[in-house]
C-alpha cells in the first residue's frame, strides 16, 4: 500500500506472473481512494476481479459513455468479486485502501487509444 501512496497515480500493481513471457495475467492492485483509472476494455479476454481488501465499486458504461451498471464490491461481505465480460467498458470508484487480484488470459498488451473512451 506504501507504493501506491508514493504514486502520483494512487495504485501500484505487483507481477504475479512467474516470467514476463506466462501467456496469463495475475497482479495485486492496490488502489487509494481518489486514484483515477481511464474508462477502458479488454477486447481478447474477460478479467476477473477479487477483492481482498477495502472498498469499491466497479462500474460498466455503454459506447457512449453512460454508466448502465454499478457493483459494490467490499473485502467484508458476500460481493468480493466479479467476471467483467470481453470489450465491457468498465472503471472502478476506490472508497478506501483497496487490494484486488485481477487475472486476464494471454500475455500483457497496452491498451490501444480504441480501448480508452474518452468522455
Amino acid at each position: 500500500m506504501q507504493k501506491a501512496q508514493e504514486s502520483p497515480r494512487l495504485r501500484m500493481n505487483l507481477d504475479l506472473r512467474t516470467t514476463p513471457e506466462d501467456q496469463s495475467q495475475r497482479m495485486l492492485n492496490a488502489m487509494l481512494p481518489g486514484t483515477v483509472l481511464p474508462i477502458h476494455r479488454h477486447m481478447v479476454s474477460t478479467e476477473v476481479v477479487v477483492m481482498l481488501r477495502g472498498r469499491m465499486d466497479e462500474v460498466f458504461f455503454d459506447d457512449e459513455g453512460r454508466e448502465t451498471e454499478r457493483f459494490h464490491l467490499d473485502a467484508n461481505t458476500d460481493n468480493r468479486g466479479l467476471s467483467i465480460p470481453l470489450g465491457q467498458w468498465h472503471t472502478v470508484e476506490v472508497f478506501e485502501p483497496t487490494v484486488i487480484l485481477e487475472a486476464k488470459d494471454g500475455p500483457y498488451v497496452p491498451l490501444s487509444p480504441d480501448d480508452v473512451l474518452t468522455v
